[in-house]
Formats: C-alpha cells, sequence, structure tokens
C-alpha cells in the first residue's frame, strides 16, 4: 500500500542532542510528527509525481519499510531528523509509506522522476532496488539505511550498530534478571534468571539482533537462559504478544524486542502478566507511554541525527561527502541505551556498572560480536 504526506515547516528549534538520542520523533514537541506521518485523506492519496511541487529549497522524500511510519521506532526515528531539519533549514520533506516489499523499485523510480534532491530509503529491504534505480538515476542522491551500495558515487549508505545496541539490551536484560526487583505490579524473578527475546520477521538482520542481545545477556551472566521466538511481521501486535506471552509464561521476566511497530505486542504481554520489558531504536517509554511502567530502557540509534546530516549536506550542495559507508555507533555516541522515564534513579547500579564496562569494552575491541550489523 502506498500512501504520500508532504511536509513543510517554518522557523527553527533547538533540541538537546542526548534528547534526540533518547527520545527520537517524541522529542519534537513544537511539531506533529504524528500528523506529518499519518494518512490525511486530503494529501495521502496522492502520488509521488505531485509531491515536489513546492518552493521549498530543498525537497526530500523518505520511503518506509515493511513496518510502515507510526510504528514508535525506526520509521519514525529516521523521519524525525527531517522534521528537525525543515525547521532548520528551507526543506520540505514527504512521507512515503510503501509496505509492499515488491513495489520498492517501482516505488523508488517514480520518487526519482519527481525530481527531489534526496531520497531516503528505509531498511535493508530497499537495498537491491537503490542499487539497480542509483545507476538507472546517477544524478539522484540517495540514503540507504542498513546497508550500503559498494562503487555507487550517489549514495549514501547508514550502517547503525545494531549488533552493539542488541547487546546493550542483552546487557540489561542479564543483570535485571538476576536483581529482586519491583516497580508498581510488577516484578523479576531472580531465582529463575530467564529473559526473552521477540523478533518481528526471520530474517537475517533481526537473527543478528537476537544473536547480539544472546551474547550481551551471556556476557554479564553464564547461568541466564535466553528464550527466543518470531512474530513474522513488523507490524501485527498480536504476533508479537503471543511470542512474548509465551516467553514470560515459560518463565521470562524481562523480554526485549526488535519488531518495529509490532513491539507494542510485547510491551502488553509485559504488563499484562506483571513482568519487564525492554525497547529499541527510541524511547520507547516515551514513544509508548502506556507502556512505561514496565518498559526499563531502549536501547537506541540516533537514526535522526543522520537523516539530518544528510539532509544538511543536500541543503549546503555537499552530498558528496556523505557518499559512501557510514556509521552510527558506541564509540560515535550514536548508540546507547537510555533508562525509561519510569525507572529512573531506580534502577540497580550494576545496570550503569555493567554497561558502561560493556561499552568501553567494546571501544576497545575487547568483545568480538558473532555478527556484524546486518547479518551473521
Amino acid at each position: 500500500m502506498l500512501t504520500t504526506d508532504r511536509v513543510k515547516r517554518d522557523g527553527s528549534s533547538t533540541l538537546d542532542r542526548r534528547t534526540v538520542l533518547a527520545s527520537g520523533a517524541a522529542v519534537l514537541a513544537g511539531t506533529t510528527i504524528a500528523g506529518c506521518l499519518g494518512n490525511d485523506d486530503d494529501e495521502a492519496n496522492g502520488d509521488a509525481d505531485d509531491a515536489a511541487d513546492e518552493d521549498a529549497d530543498t525537497t526530500v522524500a523518505i520511503i518506509s519499510s515493511p513496518a510502515g511510519f507510526d510504528d514508535n521506532a525506526f520509521n519514525d526515528n529516521a523521519a524525525s531528523g527531517l522534521e528537525e531539519a525543515s525547521n532548520d533549514f528551507d526543506l520540505e520533506y514527504t512521507t512515503i509509506e510503501e509496505t509492499e516489499e515488491a513495489q520498492y523499485e517501482s516505488v523508488q523510480a517514480d520518487t526519482a522522476e519527481s525530481g527531489y534532491d534526496l531520497i531516503v530509503c528505509v531498511g535493508d529491504n530497499h537495498t537491491d532496488p537503490v542499487a539497480t534505480n542509483a545507476e538507472q538515476y546517477p544524478d539522484q542522491n540517495w540514503m540507504l539505511i542498513n546497508n550500503v551500495v559498494e562503487g555507487a558515487d550517489n549514495v549514501s549508505g547508514w550502517i547503525e550498530m545494531n549488533n552493539e545496541m542488541s547487546f546493550l539490551a542483552g546487557v540489561v536484560a542479564g543483570v535485571m534478571t538476576d536483581e529482586e526487583f519491583e516497580h508498581e505490579d510488577s516484578e523479576t524473578d531472580p531465582d529463575e534468571s530467564i529473559v526473552g527475546f521477540v523478533g518481528g520477521e526471520d530474517i537475517p538482520l533481526i537473527n543478528a539482533f537476537e544473536q547480539s542481545y544472546i551474547e550481551g545477556v551471556e556476557w554479564v551472566n553464564d547461568d541466564a537462559e535466553v528464550l527466543t521466538g518470531y512474530g513474522g511481521s513488523f507490524s501485527d501486535t498480536g504476533s508479537a504478544n503471543n511470542v512474548a506471552e509465551s516467553q514470560i509464561d515459560d518463565g521470562a521476566d524481562i523480554v526485549w524486542h526488535a519488531a518495529s511497530a509490532a513491539g507494542s505486542g510485547a510491551f502488553a504481554a509485559a504488563q499484562d502478566t506483571d513482568r519487564f520489558a525492554i525497547g529499541v531504536d527510541v524511547d520507547q517509554s516515551v514513544e509508548e507511554e502506556q507502556y512505561q511502567d514496565v518498559i526499563l530502557g531502549s536501547a537506541v540509534k540516533a537514526l535522526n541525527e543522520a537523516t539530518y546530516q544528510v539532509s544538511e549536506a543536500v541543503v549546503n550542495d555537499d552530498f558528496e561527502s556523505q557518499v559512501g559507508e557510514q556509521n552510527l555507533s558506541i564509540e560515535q555516541e550514536s548508540i546507547d541505551f537510555v533508562v525509561g522515564q519510569a525507572f529512573e534513579g531506580e534502577l540497580p547500579d550494576a545496570v550503569d556498572e555493567e554497561l558502561e564496562a560493556a561499552k568501553d569494552a567494546i571501544i576497545a575491541d575487547e568483545i568480538e560480536l558473532t555478527c556484524g550489523p546486518t547479518s551473521c
């Protein structure tokens, strides 16, 4: 399904970097991210052909991953950087939601025909279509998130160190499952030492999330058991809920998801069973505020900073500085773990101590992860 929505903002905003890293789209209090990502009947039924006809100096299009926008995670995180850029520059951006991977090549081509200065493609699913279209449209600037196109001089390929991010989530889960901890109605079960992982689609990218999470758990807790399962979708909250509930029934007191929009189902399972969960990509205790009482924290990446950076380069006619492989990593302080808003100052000291030790060890190359950021 294809929907588009066009956004242009005037004025400027000043955002604290740490706040942006922690909260993604939600921190843009002066604007309405939900409105610009929604399917407003007056705008969202058009196509890319009429989306770049405004008078902004710079126009950007962003094409979603299969999870779509309003996922309170990956896609919205990427779009929030464009929202900030539209406040700071004479820039307009259009969201194009395409959830059918088979349509990516044609949607990308149609968007390129529309005359955008930059096209942002969210997710590894776009890689092969971008490789094709980058060659077909050599004068088009492309940004590919979660992969690179080797040899293309018109593609800015961003590899987020998802393996590092997943490892940090595992560290927190591994510490907390052995702690005797209560918050409101939820509690851990330190006698069992079992945690869970809920994936979206069973694909190499999410397999890398899973394995890196397991290694983070084991790095701090040799005795912990990690239960894993996949809901088969990045949008079906019911499937993620079923997987998480099954793991909790089998003894898991903390579940982490890598399921994009479907992940709220895992949060609901933790809330319904008086256990805990960990968020992904952005501070989901803010994005999914109704579950803040069970979200201990979130493993996050500053994808919004990446889309802002590339957009700014296009505004300044300096896209060539962004071509090739770019990275988000712990060493660059663009991968981190943030404590949930309901748990600030409440988690055991061991959590912060082990997180800092893990980050230091990763930067020093003292931890060798089995999987890379996009596959194993």
